[in-house]
């Protein structure tokens, strides 16, 4: 197989990634104004839970299955990938239904037991999702093993355009009868879009089946690995990749047995701490969640790439790939966190123009959440190498070690009444540069690797510092003429122009790595025609 190095696959899933979380902002910008905070209380209670348990299926279980697949085909055993493929889907399904079974039957202990009763009708309504997801993460999976990843983004696409969809007319349609019916509305159009996107899989899957059928036939390969060696390697690879790349999902978890509960213990009303929760979770968290995906393009990306430069011994290459993700994830790091710092309260009054009183109440919350994002792009990053080279048991105890320090900083800090939900967020950033620094040690120690700090750390902070000064100076002159809304959505294409601009001439990004992307050709012809490069 030839050399790749995961950039085409990470911009591939980056962009499908973002344009997923553009329109997941779709639906919750108009949901938060149609259910207000207290909806996404309810809300939030339920979805947690669920990308709990979806990030097992269509993160921890491709990434493993992924794993499994690129090291076969890299030294020619096609018919072992496919077997990998066959034990993966009867093991998900099996997951799928117990999953499911459970999240339903057990929706009213679960909410009660999280202190928002209210939030019933959502829990049970995520419930069938958990039947399809698992199925979607073989087919994912196994493309992704093949690095090919054009069919986890389409589908991953026409899942978020169908749950958007439906999600928000169920939403309109049983707000009268209550919020909490809206809630789980809207909770309902998450289990009809992994549906669809289980379908688009199944006819890829048809199409190049041909394909994989003469891959199988034509391999020389004598020895193969059996069923049961290829089960247990499952198992032993999904548990910890899954845990290695849920560190937002967790630490949301964190949130959910712990924010509610400790704001009514200092004298927060239910109504108050059910209100200031959705702000916290359901309008600025999901604002991480667009950085969150891009980080994770990278590191789905990176398991397959590393794993089969393990597999040939090309350690090289193997290094070259370390560097460069390193590189890649304070790229995008960096002006994503710079940026919503600079902007917080700007953006929640462009998301949210109709909770005007909430989307400023959040904000706080937002620029605390926004330190972070560049220790988690770096944790996730650095996870999925760990993961490639067989070491994910070492993000697992980075991730352990985050989980203590937020359980006992939200813990603490959300007990200071001035504070509340906002020591939730500085609890997280916390956390995540914790799991950051630890799994970047980890990969430093396992790979052997040097990295130049100047060009991947000073470089790309210099260039974020730039940019945020260009932003607030720009915001500041436009706002008083043209509004909030114009003078935020100018800024914002001010920053993203000033950062790209910075990077290049700085030198921030190589010529070769450029060309690396899809169509990057045509991009360096572009920037080296006026003359950026």
């Amino acid at each position: 197989m030839r050399k790749k190095t995961f950039l085409k696959g990470a911009a591939i899933l980056g962009i499908a990634g973002l344009m997923v979380q553009v329109m997941g902002a779709i639906f919750r910008i108009p949901l938060a104004n149609i259910i207000g905070d207290e909806g996404m209380g309810y809300y939030q209670t339920a979805y947690p839970i669920y990308i709990f348990l979806l990030v097992f299926s269509t993160n921890g279980a491709p990434a493993a299955i992924s794993k499994m697949v690129s090291e076969r085909i890299a030294v020619g055993k096609h018919a072992e990938a496919h077997t990998v493929f066959r034990i993966s889907f009867l093991v998900m399904l099996i997951l799928g239904v117990v999953s499911s079974a459970i999240v339903f039957f057990g929706a009213k202990p679960i909410v009660t037991m999280l202190g928002n009763p209210h939030a019933y009708y959502a829990m049970a309504a995520i419930a069938p999702a958990l039947l399809f997801v698992p199925i979607m993460a073989v087919f994912r999976g196994y493309f992704q093993g093949m690095q090919e990843m054009a069919p986890t983004a389409f589908s991953q696409l026409v899942e978020q355009a169908i749950r958007v969809g439906i999600g928000l007319i169920l939403a309109v349609l049983l707000v009268e009868k209550g919020i909490e019916y809206a809630a789980g509305g809207a909770c309902f159009g998450t289990s009809i879009g992994p549906i669809a996107g289980t379908l688009i899989l199944i006819i890829v899957y048809l199409r190049k089946s041909n394909k994989i059928k003469k891959q199988m036939l034509a391999e020389n390969v004598v020895t193969k690995e059996s069923s049961k060696s290829i089960f247990k390697r499952l198992v032993y690879l999904t548990v910890p990749i899954t845990i290695g790349v849920s560190i937002l999902p967790i630490m949301n978890i964190a949130d959910v047995g712990i924010v509610m509960n400790r704001m009514q213990s200092i004298g927060f009303s239910y109504e108050a701490s059910n209100a200031l929760y959705g702000q916290l979770t359901g309008m600025a968290g999901p604002i991480i969640n667009i950085p969150q995906a891009l980080a994770l393009s990278i590191a789905l990306s990176m398991v397959p790439a590393v794993a089969a430069a393990q597999s040939t011994k090309d350690k090289s290459f193997l290094k070259d790939n370390v560097r460069l993700g390193f590189r890649t994830a304070m790229m995008l790091g960096v002006p994503c966190a710079f940026g919503l710092m600079s902007l917080s309260e700007p953006i929640m009054l462009l998301l949210y123009p109709m909770q005007a009183e909430s989307a400023a109440s959040a904000a706080p919350s937002l620029f605390y959440l926004s330190i972070g994002i560049v220790f988690l792009a770096i944790a996730q990053t650095m996870a999925g190498i760990l993961q490639g080279l067989d070491k994910a048991s070492a993000a697992v105890y980075s991730l352990l070690a985050g989980l203590v320090v937020k359980i006992i900083l939200t813990y603490l800090l959300t007990g200071i009444p001035q504070l509340n939900v906002q020591g939730a967020a500085i609890g997280s950033s916390v956390a995540y540069g914790v799991v950051g620094i630890l799994n970047l040690w980890a990969v430093k120690r396992v790979c052997e690797t040097e990295f130049d700090w100047k060009l991947t750390v000073i470089k790309p902070i210099l260039c974020g510092i730039l940019m945020s000064v260009c932003v607030l100076i720009s915001y500041s002159l436009l706002i008083g003429i043209l509004g909030n809304t114009l003078a935020t959505a100018l800024s914002i294409c001010v920053g993203a122009g000033v950062y790209g601009i910075s990077l290049i001439f700085s030198k921030s990004i190589l010529p070769n790595e450029i060309k690396a992307l899809p169509k990057g050709e045509m991009l360096y012809r572009l920037l080296h025609k006026i003359h950026l490069i």
